[in-house]
């Protein structure tokens, strides 16, 4: 791994920043009608298929653990994995995007792509470089059919 930092700490790194935003700048929030509506269904987005995820890791007696993806023992391909290569990832998106409607700040417009930028350069693709050394062909063959986020 290029970076050993967990997700959830990436997460929630993320969810200070746009917290620190909400608070310390709050010129640069806005509010409008559905917001909170849109804030729990984005929410909704992301827990369901994370949860998904995460059951299928467990189901296939694989490690869920994404610091150390070259103990991965199942190639897992079925399910959500065939919408993502990434729905944990994808989920935590989807609730920092909820999270950053619900508080309606605008800096969600430079934190939520500086987590997308750090999640594939520090933990998606050294993820990928362990798993194509573990998985080989039939992993390159899932990279080809799958889109990295969605």
């Amino acid at each position: 791994m290029h970076l050993k930092v967990p997700p959830v700490a990436v997460f929630l790194i993320a969810v200070a920043l746009l917290a620190a935003g909400h608070y310390l700048l709050p010129a640069l929030s806005l509010s409008f009608p559905g917001q909170v509506n849109l804030a729990l269904l984005l929410g909704l987005a992301g827990v369901v298929p994370g949860i998904q995820a995460v059951l299928e890791f467990i189901a296939r007696k694989t490690t869920v653990n994404p610091m150390t993806p070259d103990t991965a023992t199942t190639l897992v391909t079925g399910g959500i994995y065939r919408i993502s290569r990434n729905p944990m990832y994808l989920g935590l998106l989807c609730v920092l995007l909820a999270i950053a409607i619900f508080w309606g700040t605008l800096t969600a417009l430079a934190v939520i792509p500086g987590f997308v930028w750090f999640m594939t350069e520090y933990q998606i693709k050294p993820e990928e470089t362990a798993l194509r050394k573990v998985f080989g062909a039939d992993y390159d063959a899932y990279l080809a059919k799958v889109r990295r986020w969605i």
